[in-house]
């Protein structure tokens, strides 16, 4: 599977929110941005992205994924950090 392949059935789920992803085969980095996660803690936004592709990752077509996922003002932090 491409990165990009993963990005568009993430932006299929029609959440609202802003995906970017890297990677290849069975192995992605992906970042979600959305406001929705002001109110959760780090573990519940891993979780809501991970349920939207959790069915992937049962097949198997999905294998080792890192989940990222920032509020709009968490992503502009770390651009100005360069991270």
């Amino acid at each position: 599977m491409l990165a990009t392949e993963v990005k568009t059935l993430l932006e299929t789920k029609d959440t609202g929110w802003t995906f970017s992803v890297q990677g290849e085969g069975r192995n992605f980095q992906i970042e979600a941005v959305s406001d929705d996660f002001e109110a959760m803690s780090r573990v519940k936004r891993q979780q809501a992205v991970y349920r939207l592709i959790a069915d992937e990752i049962a097949e198997g077509t999905l294998h080792a994924i890192t989940i990222t996922a920032l509020t709009p003002s968490e992503k502009d932090q770390r651009q100005g950090l360069g991270i």
